[in-house]
């Protein structure tokens, strides 16, 4: 059974995969970060669960179709088992930003869609992982810790957003996943 002090949700692009600014809209184009890979790995073999939260407006935009999208989700996935790990849950948001639904990022429609599929009362204490502001504000609405990472939009989020990147605030900035995980699993060891 999941609890909430042991989960960590995961944006995609720019976390998981490379970001683009013309959208990943092919399988082709949808390149992992091998790290990345690795890290969901050690994350799941540590006892951790792993799910992904994902703005996918590209399908509203008609860039691509939500076939086109679980043919990648079925790729991320293999990946992720050949790593050794799992992702209990994929959360995608396939609206663009003036359709008005809740599930867009920054807001919490994608997290409660986690929270109930794991079937969970609450997110408080889980790890939102993001490289942009709107990721962090959604984790924020369920009370998770804000992980920023450099990879992806990461870098351009901080240049706008300096305070994030201060000593001692929320929230905690790594170069990438990878980092991230080892100091996750070095901070939580026995």
């Amino acid at each position: 059974m999941p609890s909430p002090d042991r989960l960590v949700i995961l944006d995609r692009d720019g976390v998981i995969n490379q970001d683009s600014d013309a959208y990943v809209k092919s399988l082709e184009e949808f390149l992992p970060y091998p790290s990345a890979i690795a890290a969901i790995g050690c994350l799941c073999r540590a006892g951790w669960t792993v799910t992904v939260a994902t703005n996918q407006s590209g399908i509203a935009r008609g860039y691509y179709s939500e076939a086109t999208l679980g043919e990648m989700h079925a790729e991320l996935r293999r990946r992720v088992a050949a790593a050794g790990g799992e992702l209990a849950h994929i959360a995608y948001c396939p609206h663009g930003p003036d359709d008005d639904c809740d599930c867009r990022k920054p807001l919490p429609g994608l997290l409660e869609q986690i929270r109930d599929a794991l079937d969970l009362d609450s997110l408080e204490g889980s790890w939102m992982v993001g490289d942009s502001l709107r990721d962090l504000q959604a984790g924020e609405t369920q009370g998770c810790h804000g992980v920023l990472v450099r990879t992806g939009k990461g870098e351009r989020t901080l240049a706008k957003h300096p305070e994030l990147a201060a000593r001692g605030s929320e929230p905690r900035v790594f170069a990438d996943l990878a980092a991230f995980v080892d100091w996750l699993l070095a901070e939580q060891a026995p």
